[in-house]
């Protein structure tokens, strides 16, 4: 069984080096992608895909974001150690970025906002053809990875790794 299908509703997630760990209780809301040039730069990206986490719905589990208040009753929280962006949050929400959950299969965004700061050519990324190198792929192959799993840990980092 998924985290995104586990019996009491519950979905986990986290910054990339597991310092920072969260489960979601209820139902998320609606997945969107921002085209703002905050969120671009938040992100480091071509927008910011978040949805909405049930109010009083989030649980730390690990750590907690540090924020960064990027405008008024607007603030973002991030890893403070690798600095994966986690939260957008207002006095009334708190968004979640959908690529730190576990499980984002089923998080594909359902409305695009800030439509009108949409970069002119990010409709067209995805024609460009795909990298098939092979001496490419086998390079990738060879990468030691230090990056958290997809899954909740007891202790991070494991033994032996020094992040």
């Amino acid at each position: 069984m998924t985290e995104a299908t586990k019996p009491d509703g519950s979905r986990a997630g986290g910054c990339q080096c597991g310092a920072v760990r969260f489960r979601i209780h209820g139902k998320l809301g609606r997945a969107s992608i921002c085209h703002c040039r905050m969120c671009q730069k938040a992100f480091g990206g071509f927008f910011g895909p978040l949805v909405s986490a049930p109010t009083d719905g989030v649980e730390w589990t690990r750590g907690e974001p540090k924020y960064f208040q990027s405008s008024v009753n607007i603030d973002r929280g991030f890893c403070e150690n690798c600095g994966t962006p986690l939260t957008y949050r207002t006095p009334e929400s708190l968004d979640i970025a959908i690529g730190a959950f576990d499980e984002r299969e089923d998080l594909a965004p359902q409305v695009q906002v800030n439509h009108n700061f949409r970069l002119p050519w990010v409709e067209k990324i995805f024609d460009a053809p795909a990298h098939n190198d092979a001496n490419y792929y086998a390079r990738q192959e060879q990468i030691i990875s230090f990056q958290h799993p997809d899954h909740d840990t007891e202790n991070w980092p494991e033994k032996g790794l020094h992040l």
